[in-house]
């Protein structure tokens, strides 16, 4: 049944509590530790910092290796509200930073911030917050969780967090219970500090504005009691009530029931029945946070067992190894049958299996329990159903069946029976006569259990996103389709709407364009036939000349092969050079060589009549080369007369075609050669016995080649320099065109009379054969 506020506060003031269910009695076994003032203790020259101590995201690392710290630097920093940083315990240089044994059941490696520590403690600047009521409330919960404050009562939540709810606070509950056996750190910490823990918890007043603050301790510390009791009598509204002792009344929820007769939902939190609660060594470090500057990087632990010399409380700076502190409590490893220390209390706590191990926020005892402390572990043995367990449970729960649904990794019955609501006590386990470590088999269920929510939520996330991907493409699609839709719609509609002026705005749109399109055909038929016509032009003017060039050309070779039959007689009329046989096949081969040379000039003949246009010119060049070189010039000057009327841009038009004209005349001169030379097999044989030529014949030949050649070279030069060259008017290529002929003709002339001269001599010695001929 819910209680209502009033009926919590008359029952308080009438000292009368309520309890909850379960609950075991084991020995207290505090005095060995709660008699001594807590110490502070020298510092360590390692100091192993473990990035993450709370529960929520770690935060990322803002210093490097070979970095020099100071103490109360902040070490890592984050901007999700889930992340805690971590301070430098003390000045010194950042010698590593690596995973590092953890303060783990596991031992699980963790990532750890390694700092060499120095002699000199060397603060870092402390921005502390005197007029905090003066101040914004969200300035000083920034202020806390840059101080790195998380629940010290062993959950770790960060404190930053639980001091902004959402919802009212009617009771602020200040745990100071300690149920835990052996454990007096809190204890300690109320006695010497209770005024330091008042001005904490007028902070979080200051944050929540409860209608009450309770602050529970348990009845078997009267020594915290009267200090707190003393600490918080100038305030109303600060209530010290003392709680029967009972293991777990330190527990969140069984507190809870206890001062209010409340019960926290399985799957809710203590704000929902409008309570907040924070443990007494909290509120201190806010109280140093606040007042002083300091972030947390020092807590109280107890050092307690038979096995510790001199069990004490102890200022511990976070990241100490488990193994100075035993240092510091001379551990006697003798006094136990083998090795073994627990950090946390004999119900809690858990073994640690590497003396590495350094100390986290909610680290608040190192046990060291002689042999005769601790029973000496026993096998596990059967389940005989005594139910004691079901007895002690605090939580009301049925402790058998998770048991065996746990062990046989049957995690939907597991958390059917409420797997998450057990607080891991430990009193189940603390009852069974069978020695069932129950609690380690419900821990593992428990993690089992959230690795595989972790994977299906991140299955189920990855489902998500690829739906809702999906559902957007699909969305886009259709809005993409409905805008066309309506932008179609919209063009109708205005085509509709304009009427027939939009139609005959298209129409005169149309008509314009095919009008345009028609003056650009026209436009290139008419280009088409002016190009056309000057092609004709062309032709036509160029006809002619290529008909006389083609005669010139078969002159040329007819000349050739007289020189060639000369050549034969010349040979023939030197008996020194011959056998005595030589007459005989000199007469022959000059008789296949005149043979071919009246073939030729045959065939020659026979071309011209066939020709549509004979020149005169041409017929007289089948006797001598003069005669073909007349023609030629005479085809030249007819060609040059023909172009006067063309116009400047068709020059290079018709002069391309002149080079192709001769050299298909070239061509044709040189098949008749190839099928001459091959008809004449015995020819081409005595080519390599040549006679020996005068040298004078040779020189004449020589010179006559090369007055030959001068002019071609000189005509190929002007026809470039002519095409290179820009376009004149016509009367300025006329006057070129006759002075080019004339320097031409001048040419020829020197050609023809050195050639005239040459022929003469050969036909002098060709006389003799001719009359042999006859």
């Amino acid at each position: 049944m819910y209680s209502q506020y009033d009926d919590i506060v008359a029952r308080l003031n009438q000292d009368r509590l309520w309890d909850f269910p379960g609950g075991v009695h084991p020995p207290e076994l505090k005095s060995m530790s709660n008699q001594q003032p807590i110490a502070t203790i020298p510092m360590a020259s390692k100091l192993y910092v473990t990035v993450k101590q709370h529960i929520g995201v770690e935060g990322s690392i803002v210093v490097k290796q070979g970095d020099r710290v100071l103490k109360g630097q902040a070490l890592t920093k984050s901007t999700n509200p889930f992340a805690v940083p971590v301070h430098a315990p003390t000045s010194g240089v950042v010698s590593n930073i690596s995973k590092h044994v953890s303060a783990h059941p596991s031992g699980i490696a963790e990532l750890t911030i390694e700092i060499s520590t120095d002699e000199f403690e060397t603060w870092a600047p402390l921005s502390p917050i005197l007029d905090y009521q003066q101040k914004p409330k969200t300035k000083i919960i920034e202020a806390i969780c840059n101080a790195g404050i998380s629940g010290m009562g062993g959950a770790g939540f960060p404190t930053h967090i639980k001091a902004s709810p959402k919802k009212n606070v009617e009771f602020l509950i200040i745990n100071g219970v300690e149920c835990e056996p052996y454990i007096t750190s809190d204890d300690r910490l109320m006695r010497e500090h209770a005024w330091q823990i008042r001005q904490g918890i007028d902070v979080l007043v200051h944050l929540l504005s409860p209608k009450l603050v309770i602050i529970g301790i348990e009845n078997n510390k009267p020594e915290a009691i009267q200090a707190m009791q003393l600490a918080c009598q100038e305030n109303a509204k600060y209530r010290v009530v003392a709680i029967p002792t009972k293991y777990p009344a330190g527990g969140e929820k069984q507190l809870i029931q206890v001062l209010t007769n409340r019960e926290v939902p399985g799957n809710g939190l203590p704000i929902d029945v409008g309570v907040i609660m924070q443990n007494v060594g909290t509120c201190f470090a806010i109280a140093d946070a606040i007042f002083s500057g300091k972030p947390l990087i020092q807590r109280v632990v107890t050092l307690t067992g038979e096995a510790f010399k001199r069990p004490q409380n102890v200022w511990a700076p976070i990241g100490t190894p488990i193994s100075h502190l035993l240092e510091i409590g001379h551990y006697r490893e003798h006094k136990q049958r083998e090795p073994k220390l627990i950090m946390g209390g004999p119900m809690m706590g858990f073994e640690i299996l590497d003396q590495a191990v350094p100390v986290v926020k909610i680290t608040n005892c190192i046990l060291a329990p002689a042999a005769h402390e601790v029973e000496a572990s026993s096998t596990e043995q059967p389940c005989i159903r005594c139910s004691a367990c079901a007895d002690a449970c605090p939580a009301s729960l049925l402790p058998q069946q998770l048991f065996w649904h746990s062990k046989a990794k049957e995690y939907d019955k597991s958390q059917e029976y409420n797997l998450f609501d057990c607080i891991e006590c430990g009193a189940c386990a603390y009852v069974c006569p069978s020695e069932i470590p129950l609690v380690h088999y419900y821990r593992v269920a428990k993690a089992d259990i959230r690795a595989q929510e972790h994977e299906k939520d991140q299955a189920d996330k990855a489902r998500l996103r690829f739906e809702a991907r999906k559902e957007r493409l699909e969305r886009e699609q259709k809005e993409r389709e409905e805008k066309h839709a309506r932008a179609a719609e919209a063009r109708k509609q205005a085509m509709s709407e304009k009427g027939n002026d939009a139609k005959d705005k298209i129409a005169a749109a149309l008509a314009r364009a095919k009008a345009k399109k028609q003056g650009q055909q026209s436009s290139a038929s008419l280009v088409e036939e002016s190009q056309q016509s000057q092609s004709t032009s062309e032709l036509a003017s160029t006809s002619a000349p290529s008909e006389k060039q083609d005669k010139v050309a078969a002159a040329i070779a007819r000349a050739k092969a007289k020189r060639e039959a000369a050549k034969a007689a010349s040979q023939a009329q030197q008996p020194e050079q011959q056998s005595t046989t030589a007459p005989s096949v000199k007469q022959e081969k000059v008789a296949v060589a005149i043979a071919k040379a009246k073939a030729k000039r045959e065939a020659i003949k026979k071309a011209q009549g066939e020709a549509q246009a004979p020149s005169p010119q041409a017929t007289n060049t089948e006797n001598s080369k003069i005669d073909a070189d007349s023609a030629s010039q005479a085809s030249e000057t007819e060609h040059s007369s023909a172009t006067e009327t063309v116009s400047a841009e068709q020059l290079k038009k018709q002069k391309i075609a002149q080079a192709v004209a001769k050299a298909k005349a070239k061509r044709q001169a040189a098949k008749q050669t190839s099928s001459d030379d091959a008809a004449t097999p015995q020819t081409t044989t005595t080519d390599s016995v040549e006679p020996k030529v005068p040298a004078s014949a040779n020189k004449n030949s020589e010179t006559t080649k090369q007055q030959v050649e001068k002019p071609a070279k000189r005509r190929s030069n002007a026809a470039t320099t002519e095409d290179s060259a820009p376009a004149q008017s016509a009367a300025e290529i006329r006057k070129q065109k006759v002075e080019a002929a004339v320097a031409k003709a001048r040419e020829k002339n020197l050609a023809a009379k050195a050639k005239r001269a040459q022929a003469k001599s050969k036909m002098a010695k060709q006389k003799p054969n001719n009359q042999d001929e006859t």
